[in-house]
């Protein structure tokens, strides 16, 4: 559990990191010396950017493989100017943006004999999940379940989300895992 101070700073570095790349349209530099030592250990993220409750871009890692403060701060730029599924952000999207930060834990594979077992493994609400055949792979934080409550629409959509027909986790086993995230916002 991070603390309070903690979640602060990186909300703060996730909003500056934004501001900094619109308006001078470099990537800032991250002092991470000067930031308690919990936010310069390895750590993987999600930042989630939303205008008016609407979706407005979410980059993230599954794996942590830099200092979460620094994590943060990437995927903050790469969900404001890099998501694919939306124009780069703009000055006067700026204020109204609100910034939600999840912090993952490490994947754990998800055991499981056939299909039609899995969606009773599943806990909505509380598992991310990834799924991977092959090189694709493709994921849900837990907050999704909001929108899609039932384990069969959710598999269905990350299906599709991967690329591949909706029904494709009915048909053959996937690799599937697991992970829990600690979530904050503005």
């Amino acid at each position: 559990m991070l603390s309070e101070e903690c979640k602060r700073k990186l909300l703060a570095i996730a909003r500056d990191s934004i501001a900094v790349q619109l308006n001078d349209k470099i990537e800032p530099r991250l002092d991470l010396e000067s930031l308690p030592p919990e936010l310069q250990v390895p750590g993987a993220s999600f930042v989630t950017l939303t205008r008016d409750g609407n979706l407005r871009g979410c980059i993230g890692s599954l794996e942590a493989r830099q200092p979460l403060a620094a994590d943060v701060h990437e995927h903050a730029g790469d969900a404001a100017f890099r998501d694919f599924r939306f124009p780069p952000l703009t000055q006067s999207e700026l204020d109204d943006l609100h910034i939600e930060i999840s912090v993952l834990s490490a994947p754990v594979p998800l055991p499981y004999s056939h299909p039609e077992a899995l969606p009773a493994l599943l806990h909505p609400g509380q598992d991310g999940i990834i799924l991977a055949r092959g090189m694709r792979r493709a994921t849900f934080l837990p907050q999704v379940w909001d929108q899609i409550p039932d384990p069969y629409s959710f598999l269905d959509m990350l299906c599709e989300k991967m690329g591949f027909d909706y029904d494709l986790w009915r048909r053959e086993k996937l690799e599937v895992s697991i992970y829990h995230v600690e979530s904050f916002e503005e």
